[in-house]
């Protein structure tokens, strides 16, 4: 349950998938005497009806030469081919790993892929469909995450929700930053500073209860875009997968977190780790509507009970850039999606972007700011933030001198980025895939494309996409999966998601399909064509995280995928390792103990490890800044192709 640290690659930037005949336990590896049982992974949501399709053969024994088939919903063979040659192993016992290419098949329908050989393979059935229809589930499932995630009196009821919580944020304490320990825990008590805040309402970050201005303002800035620029996907007219409320009401939140009128920043409610006589929120297992009335008068349980809200500096203070920048973006894409539905909501909106985007500290000196403890979040980089401040607040403004110097400010971020050696590909930490898409999509717009005064080019921008996307190629093509960062690494999923945003971002800027494989072959790693066979999506696709780490899925929902779950929610993913630890309170998950509890275990490899468990916060803990991602790369393969 606690927050994560990323870990940036070297790089810029009941299973149920696959079963041969003669094996009765999904996916086990067969007798120690005989080769690992063969499995196909596929891309489970499906694919579309244009464009690369494929899907891979995984094998302790070698089965180059022999054949495999697509058979529609009938049985009916429609595309015979040959294993070819086998990409590399995975781990000792899945020695071979083979692409299955099919993409002449283009009628619209339910398929199965089978393996003819030694042991007859089938694969979980998966979709094609039109590539304008195949997402548009997925995407709703995106947006009811959010909605379970929502904190505060306007909680939307479901299965897993049935009560309001933290009613008490209305009247919230502020207090000045802790000093911590290594471990995240205070000494002493903390210092309030007098004035309280209505600090309801958001989403909150994870499986536990904090809420954050570092991952709220980097979700509503990927749900800000998608809902803008595809609003038949996520916005306006997407139907049941519209995002428009939830970008308002993650925006309204940020809005009370930023005091425009005294010009100060809230960053956080909430403390993870307390002290040896306080209790915090990562040491209890429980509903959110039992924190307002939890251990009743207990003084331990007050900061439950009342959270903190600490602020980032006096009133007027610098704020950190990766803040201001990020926040003014928020507002500034606020201003322009609700420019004529709610005139004055955008017009507060873009006064408070431009007001907080003013603050920023550009010369700033240690640690930027993003959460008490700082490892929480350790972002490093920030001049992506104030590009893409700049740029949305330039979209904002409209034409005119303000807009000219906005654009202006945004290269000069921009330049600054390029020249750093401090760069990774579009996730939680660096914005920058997403910020060079938006500044050059708007210089183009502007007609800005000849303008002196800019400290960055169109092609300069491109050309940065263009290097971290075959980058993250060239990390693919020596690996079996062709994943386009290191499986080991952390915060897996949400990177494969901000991989594929960025290449199809290159091909709209550059009018081609240069990177539409990669842009729909790193989706298909992160919706099944994985070594474990896993959507890392829960909901989407036919086995996914069954018992992930969150308090409202775990205690509300199931922890077998029956229904209800979780629905939309991604998961951290596979990295370098299983974390575990107990929470009283906590539900078990079934399997026992020993293999029948990690049957993912047989598929781990390259040093990556995931499990479906309570328990692994490293591997099955969603969060709705590994979630944004997802939906943003659904929108763009959904408008992209037929």
């Amino acid at each position: 349950m606690a927050s994560r640290v990323s870990v940036v690659a070297a790089v810029l930037g009941c299973i149920t998938l696959a079963v041969s005949v003669s094996v009765s336990v999904p996916g086990a590896a067969a007798a120690t005497s005989r080769p690992a049982a063969p499995v196909v992974r596929v891309d489970q949501i499906g694919y579309p009806t244009s464009g690369t399709k494929v899907a891979y053969l995984m094998s302790g024994s070698g089965l180059g030469g022999t054949t495999f088939s697509v058979r529609d919903a009938t049985g009916t063979s429609v595309y015979a081919g040959v294993v070819g040659s086998s990409s590399g192993s995975w781990n000792k016992k899945y020695g071979f790993v083979y692409p299955l290419t099919f993409s002449s098949v283009s009628s619209a329908g339910t398929y199965r892929i089978v393996v003819s050989g030694p042991v007859t393979v089938d694969s979980p059935s998966f979709a094609i469909g039109p590539a304008s229809t195949l997402w548009h589930q997925a995407l709703s499932n995106s947006l009811s995450f959010y909605q379970d995630e929502r904190d505060g009196p306007d909680y939307i009821p479901s299965t897993l929700r049935t009560a309001p919580a933290h009613l008490n944020d209305e009247h919230a304490m502020t207090y000045a930053t802790p000093k911590v320990d290594a471990n995240g825990n205070f000494t002493g008590d903390l210092s309030p500073l007098g004035t309280t805040i209505d600090a309801s309402g958001g989403w909150w970050d994870a499986g536990d209860y904090l809420k954050f201005v570092e991952t709220t303002s980097y979700t509503v800035a990927l749900l800000g875009v998608g809902a803008r620029s595809f609003p038949a996907q996520m916005g306006a007219t997407a139907g049941s997968a519209d995002v428009m409320d939830e970008v308002a009401f993650g925006v309204q939140w940020l809005e009370k977190m930023w005091d425009d009128s005294t010009r100060t920043l809230y960053y956080q409610v909430g403390i993870g780790g307390g002290n040896a006589s306080t209790v915090s929120d990562h040491d209890i297992w429980r509903l959110p509507q039992a924190d307002d009335t939890y251990g009743g008068s207990s003084p331990a349980d007050r900061y439950i009970r009342n959270r903190p809200v600490f602020e980032a500096g006096p009133a007027g203070a610098p704020v950190s850039p990766n803040l201001a920048g990020r926040l003014a973006a928020d507002f500034g894409l606020c201003a322009q999606l609700f420019s004529s539905t709610d005139p004055t909501f955008a017009s507060g909106c873009l006064r408070d972007g431009e007001d907080v985007y003013a603050l920023a500290d550009t010369s700033p000196t240690g640690h930027l700011l993003t959460t008490v403890p700082y490892d929480f979040y350790p972002e490093t980089q920030w001049r992506d933030d104030m590009e893409l401040g700049a740029t949305e607040l330039a979209a904002a403004v409209g034409p005119g001198t303000q807009q000219t110097a906005y654009l202006q400010q945004a290269a000069r971020w921009a330049s600054g980025y390029l020249a750093s050696p401090d760069q990774d590909s579009l996730n939680l930490y660096d914005v920058g895939g997403l910020a060079h898409y938006e500044l050059a999509r708007l210089i183009v717009a502007t007609g800005a494309t000849g303008a002196t005064g800019l400290a960055v080019t169109v092609a300069q921008l491109v050309g940065q996409l263009h290097t971290q996307i075959q980058q993250a190629a060239s990390v693919g093509a020596g690996t079996p999966f062709a994943f386009g960062y290191p499986w080991s690494s952390s915060d897996t999923v949400s990177h494969g998601a901000g991989l594929s945003i960025m290449a199809s971002e290159y091909d709209a800027l550059t009018g081609s399909t240069t990177f539409s494989a990669q842009a729909q072959g790193w989706m298909d790693n992160i919706l099944g064509t994985n070594p474990w066979g896993a959507s890392f999506i829960i909901g989407d696709g036919s086995t996914f995280p069954d018992c992930p780490q969150h308090q409202v899925a775990n205690l509300a929902g199931s922890t077998d995928g029956a229904s209800p779950v979780l629905a939309g929610a991604a998961v951290e993913g596979p990295t370098a390792h299983a974390s575990k630890g107990l929470v009283s309170g906590m539900i078990a998950c079934p399997g026992g103990k020993g293999k029948a509890a990690d049957p993912y275990a047989q598929f781990n490899g390259h040093g990556a490890v995931y499990k479906d468990n309570v328990q692994s916060y490293s591997t099955n803990e969603p969060a709705i800044d590994l979630t944004a991602a997802t939906p943003l790369a659904m929108a763009w393969l959904s408008s992209s192709g037929s």
